[in-house]
């Protein structure tokens, strides 16, 4: 009861809100193109459970941030997964294995967490920092609970945008190209290259980004037209 007299505590979980608010907005981006081809009753369960499994496992990186960030070759593998997952987003591959409707949401939420789990290894820094602002021994309690108030409005953001996708279908390959851009940013800054890039390519954030962006479009959209074509 001491901790929630406590203004430190109410100005740390503030803080955990709003970072993961203004962070959680790739994650509505792929939390709704991995759900778009499912079913309006299917849509909703995947956003939800794949918005609820992604903050506890933020939680739980969180807790191990600093040491996952510091691990060579992660972000580089990360970049990887980034660019598989924005084509196979864009091919519409990510809700369409097997015909049986749980199949499609597991294959839904799938996708979601791996793409969290990889966007989030900079993310969580920023949470973890704000968290430190709150009373001693209250840092986990702050984040279990900070993340979990943002579950409604990640659910809300990742609906929203599923509504605009249906009108207007380029904010797919946007959405796509956008974790291309994330995946190239992240190639950069493995610590096993930083220092390389920094030196030798200016911009090194903007040009691998939109390479990035730019491969997971044109990888996508062949990949698409090779399906569409009679065998």
């Amino acid at each position: 009861m001491e901790l929630l007299s406590s203004t430190t505590f109410w100005i740390a979980l503030g803080s955990i809100i709003l970072t993961n608010i203004v962070l959680s907005g790739d994650n509505a981006v792929v939390i709704a193109l991995a759900s778009r081809n499912l079913p309006p009753a299917q849509q909703k369960k995947a956003i939800f459970w794949g918005s609820a499994a992604a903050i506890i496992m933020r939680v739980v990186l969180t807790v191990a941030a600093v040491k996952l960030l510091s691990l060579p070759y992660l972000k580089i593998v990360g970049a990887v997964l980034l660019v598989y997952i924005g084509v196979q987003l864009l091919t519409g591959d990510d809700g369409e294995e097997g015909h049986d409707g749980k199949d499609n949401i597991w294959a839904a939420i799938r996708t979601i967490l791996i793409a969290d789990l990889v966007m989030s290894l900079d993310n969580v820094v920023a949470v973890a920092a704000a968290a430190q602002k709150g009373p001693e021994g209250s840092q986990l309690m702050l984040l279990i609970i900070g993340l979990g108030l943002s579950i409604p409005l990640i659910v809300f953001g990742s609906t929203l945008l599923l509504k605009v996708m249906e009108r207007f279908p380029v904010i797919i390959v946007l959405g796509a190209a956008l974790l291309g851009y994330l995946a190239g940013e992240m190639l950069v800054s493995d610590p096993v290259d930083a220092a390389w890039f920094e030196i030798h390519v200016p911009h090194a954030h903007l040009v691998f980004g939109a390479a990035g962006a730019i491969l997971v479009v044109i990888i996508g959209k062949l990949l698409s037209r090779r399906s569409a074509q009679p065998a």
